[in-house]
């Protein structure tokens, strides 16, 4: 009776490290790789589709973006693996040391960065041009998770959030300084989330909208530049040889591709129509080759990915991976929002790429790296089955 007693024992052992095993494979979020994946498919196609025509005025080779895309693109993928398994907490100890290279990049964007269309956003490193704002998006999620988590919740008092905000408002004024409103804002939009999402009351959460809508309007409005934007936006028909240029041709490449588009390859506003078509304005691209239905489904994937990185964050087990992973996720979902409505029409003209899709080799490894960790968040997480079939074992064990 005894031999039999510890063979079950034995065998109750092996069957939960089996669950435990099958708990991790299973915990892998396919939603988020699969989605994410497919976006950087369709990226490379419709950066290869979208730029050729300036590839070849500009630098006498119809491969000259593609063959970055594809340069980019693996080393992002084997970022994403090592991030996903690396465990999440693992970063805390590197957040405060982070937070202080990103400022030290930004401050030398402003000192010694390369001037491209009349904003200075890029490093020259080793001969490869690195943009710090896209570090800047990412670093701020990692640091006030850390912040939050520790010091607590932001409902005890006004000052928590402040300084909270206060921290993301460093990145976010130095961004402004490199002529980056559009980045500056996304850093604020995801720190204000985060805080929210840690507990805001109706009060403060109304107070602090506020005043980001009047520093908004301050920013557009500090410039000839931005107010002319601004002003293009509102009617761009009137502006279409000067600052409403770019949205009036986006607006024709999305007529012109009605339910089911004119064809992969077959765009006509990339031939030298629109500037740089395969950057922030890639989508009226895919809108004119593949129609209504081929964004349908691009904004159905991107649906899908932000609804399981959500998930993710619900399903977190500790407070950091919550936060961590509601701001990935927010750092996505809003450069999403804010593409589309740009290249629609529905807000004014700034420059934030389409996630995944957009070329831009930076863009690419950081949002890659960021699912990454995404993905490990949602390895650790567990499903209500599992701790089910956990507690029978125990249960079985101590029999």
């Amino acid at each position: 009776m005894k031999s039999n007693g510890k063979n079950i024992k034995k065998g109750n052992v092996k069957k939960k490290r089996r669950v435990k095993r099958k708990r991790r494979y299973k915990a892998v979020n396919l939603y988020i790789l699969c989605s994410v994946m497919a976006l950087v498919a369709i990226g490379i196609i419709m950066v290869f589709s979208a730029s050729y025509y300036d590839a070849l005025y500009k630098h006498k080779d119809v491969f000259y973006f593609l063959g970055k895309e594809l340069t980019w693109a693996p080393i992002g993928i084997v970022a994403m693996i090592v991030m996903m398994l690396v465990d999440y907490h693992v970063w805390k100890k590197f957040t405060v040391l982070g937070y202080g290279i990103t400022i030290v990049a930004l401050v030398a964007v402003l000192l010694f960065g390369e001037n491209i269309n009349g904003a200075t956003r890029w490093l020259d490193i080793g001969g490869i041009s690195f943009q710090p704002s896209e570090l800047a998006k990412y670093i701020i999620v990692f640091f006030l998770a850390m912040m939050i988590e520790k010091y607590g919740q932001v409902k005890k008092n006004w000052i928590v959030p402040l300084i909270y905000l206060g921290a993301a408002g460093v990145f976010s004024i130095l961004v402004f300084m490199e002529n980056n409103l559009s980045i500056a804002a996304i850093i604020m939009f995801v720190a204000f989330i985060m805080v929210f999402v840690s507990g805001m009351n109706g009060k403060e959460t109304i107070a602090l909208m506020g005043a980001g809508g009047v520093l908004g309007a301050m920013g557009i409005f500090s410039s000839d530049y931005r107010r002319e934007r601004f002003m293009s936006f509102t009617n761009p028909w009137k502006y279409a040889n000067d600052e409403g240029y770019q949205l009036v041709h986006s607006l024709y490449a999305i007529g012109s591709g009605g339910l089911f588009g004119v064809g992969l390859g077959n765009s006509k506003q990339k031939a030298l129509y629109m500037p740089e078509p395969h950057n922030d304005f890639i989508f009226a691209i895919i809108a004119e080759e593949l129609g209504l239905v081929g964004c349908i489904i691009i904004m159905a994937i991107f649906a899908v990915l932000i609804i399981a990185g959500i998930d993710v964050a619900m399903k977190a087990k500790d407070k950091y991976g919550k936060l961590l992973a509601a701001g990935i996720i927010s750092v996505i979902a809003v450069q999403v929002i804010i593409n589309i409505a740009v290249v629609t029409g529905s807000m004014p003209v700034t420059g934030v790429p389409l996630p995944f899709i957009s070329y831009g080799g930076t863009s690419l490894v950081f949002n890659l790296a960021a699912v990454g960790v995404l993905l490990n968040i949602s390895r650790q997480t567990k499903s209500h089955k599992d701790e089910i079939q956990e507690k029978i074992i125990k249960s079985k064990m101590n029999v």
